[in-house]
């Protein structure tokens, strides 16, 4: 892919994909008796670690990075959990097509020929639907630049298509009267204050950073997290957001609405379970904000994996709730800082943009203000 990614599709590249089908809660894998080598299976006699204060020890570097997507694409398969040798055969095709859309872009055989490095971004976009989202004549990188990770998420010993753990892998069908699933910031150009946060480097985009925490399947899917007796601090490497999930006291007023919702967590056994409400309108999830209520459930399960599930509730969006889950691995390396920045020249430019639109509309229409 020639252009595989900017800045202003990272709402669009999460949620895009998002059609309708039946609700089900995270679904709980089955261990399988031959997977004690596996690393995402504890060894036998492995007891998740406490820490000094005697909480479950989800502390450190981790990574969500997957080729997995979080809906499923029904053109490869229909069922959750993917046999090994089509996991593999997967990965494969998709590290192939990876490497050959990185080729140099002076291959063109003539007006209108089809290259290698065109087939090649077809099979991407073939197992990553996403992907031809980030295309067409906006700017953005090549595959170059985007770490997807290599692997199909893998969660206690299976393979899975989906983060999403509905029936069909997809969100379930949507209430009479819901709002709409995309709130079509794109085609608001008022104001700064009006395009969305991921554009405006306020927060990360693909909705690594709030809940639910999701790869966004490009880049930087990278956490650092930290515990204290009052707190769980989980700092997200895109665009440099840190989340505070409080472990004592209850909700704030429903009048207050930050950045990514109000968090509070409490440990039940060996898990964390974090209740998140009071999402403002800008950050919605597909649609839902005002009476959205995640729940998620953080699991040390093996010496190398955390296990996340979590549950989407709207009782003004859907009729029940459901939800997804995937495992944290390690991430082999530390969380650097993303020097994004509001106010850099994309947001102008965009402004801009639409300004000479509006001129340009004006003048065909023989408005005043054409000039």
């Amino acid at each position: 892919m020639r252009r595989a990614l900017i800045l202003a599709l990272g709402t669009a590249l999460c949620t895009a994909s998002l059609t309708p089908g039946a609700a089900a809660a995270p679904a709980k894998a089955t261990k399988p008796a031959a997977a004690a080598l596996d690393p995402t299976i504890s060894p036998p006699g492995w007891k998740a670690p406490r820490n000094a204060m005697g909480q479950p020890d989800l502390s450190g570097y981790w990574t969500n990075a997957t080729m997995t997507p979080l809906t499923r694409n029904p053109r490869l398969t229909d069922k959750l959990v993917v046999p090994l040798s089509e996991a593999k055969g997967l990965e494969r095709a998709f590290a192939e097509a990876l490497a050959a859309a990185d080729r140099p872009t002076d291959t063109v055989k003539g007006p209108g020929a089809v290259t290698d490095k065109d087939s090649a971004e077809a099979k991407l976009v073939a197992i990553r639907p996403d992907f031809a989202l980030a295309g067409g004549d906006v700017g953005g990188y090549n595959t170059f630049w985007i770490d997807p990770g290599a692997h199909m998420m893998e969660v206690n010993g299976e393979y899975r298509s989906s983060i999403l753990t509905t029936p069909n892998g997809q969100p379930p069908a949507r209430r009479p009267g819901a709002a709409p699933a995309y709130g079509g910031y794109r085609d608001v150009y008022d104001s700064y204050e009006d395009r969305e946060l991921g554009e405006r480097c306020i927060m990360g985009f693909g909705r690594n950073s709030t809940p639910p925490m999701l790869a966004n399947g490009y880049y930087n899917n990278d956490y650092y997290i930290t515990q204290s007796p009052d707190a769980v601090v989980i700092q997200v490497e895109m665009i440099h957001d840190v989340r505070v999930i409080r472990l004592k006291g209850g909700h704030i007023p429903d009048s207050v609405r930050p950045f990514m919702g109000d968090s509070i967590g409490h440990f039940e056994g060996s898990t964390l379970v974090v209740e998140t409400t009071n999402f403002p309108k800008s950050d919605d999830f597909i649609g839902a904000w005002k009476h959205l209520k995640i729940t998620e459930r953080f699991t040390r399960v093996s010496p190398t994996r955390v296990n996340y599930q979590f549950q989407v509730e709207d009782p003004d969006t859907w009729d029940k709730p459901w939800g997804g889950e995937y495992d944290f691995a390690p991430l082999k390396g530390i969380v650097y800082e993303y020097a994004c920045h509001e106010g850099n020249y994309a947001l102008p430019a965009i402004l801009a943009g639409a300004r000479r639109k509006e001129q340009e509309a004006a003048a065909g229409s023989g408005k005043p203000g054409g000039n």
